[in-house]
């Protein structure tokens, strides 16, 4: 873990977001530069502790879901023992897409600060606007075929959950 520079004020919070917004850029250019996927970066900073710093590594790990912020959450999770980052700000190169939306809502984190937007990646040839344009429509309206199939015992593991009495709730 990363602590700040005892010289920075902690309440400084302009600073900060400087700090971890230059850092994750620095980290998206080394990656982007060394193959290990496309250019983007991203930390999980809690109090003056960087807890995980992710990027992205799609093509180099061969999977889909390897986004900075994912692999950033990931390790942030592991490092507190905790499903839940809780009191943590996410830090990351460019705004969150989608997928990676996805997962910080589930993460819980106090905050989210991105340095680019959807559009600067979108000019560079990351594109989200299908994604977004297909989540709004309905599953049997969307250009990769979903199909409801009702199965008699489809409840069942829902049921069986809600019954446990020392289910983890989230």
């Amino acid at each position: 873990m990363q602590t700040y520079p005892r010289s920075m004020s902690r309440d400084d919070e302009s600073a900060r977001h400087e700090l971890h917004l230059a850092a994750c850029i620095d980290d998206a250019l080394t990656s982007s530069r060394g193959g290990a996927g496309g250019p983007f970066a991203a930390r999980v900073v809690r109090g003056d502790a960087v807890l995980a710093v992710g990027w992205n590594q799609v093509t180099s790990a061969n999977d889909p879901t390897a986004h900075a912020e994912v692999q950033a959450i990931r390790a942030a999770c592991r490092t507190l023992g905790t499903f839940q980052l809780t009191g943590c700000t996410l830090y990351t190169s460019c705004e969150p897409c989608p997928m990676c939306l996805g997962a910080i809502y589930w993460a819980r984190p106090s905050a989210v600060v991105f340095a680019a937007t959807r559009h600067d990646a979108a000019a560079a040839g990351f594109d989200d606007a299908l994604v977004y344009e297909e989540i709004a429509r309905s599953p049997g309206a969307r250009r990769i075929p979903f199909e409801h199939v009702p199965h008699p015992r489809a409840a069942e593991p829902f049921a069986a959950w809600v019954v446990l009495p020392d289910r983890i709730r989230y």
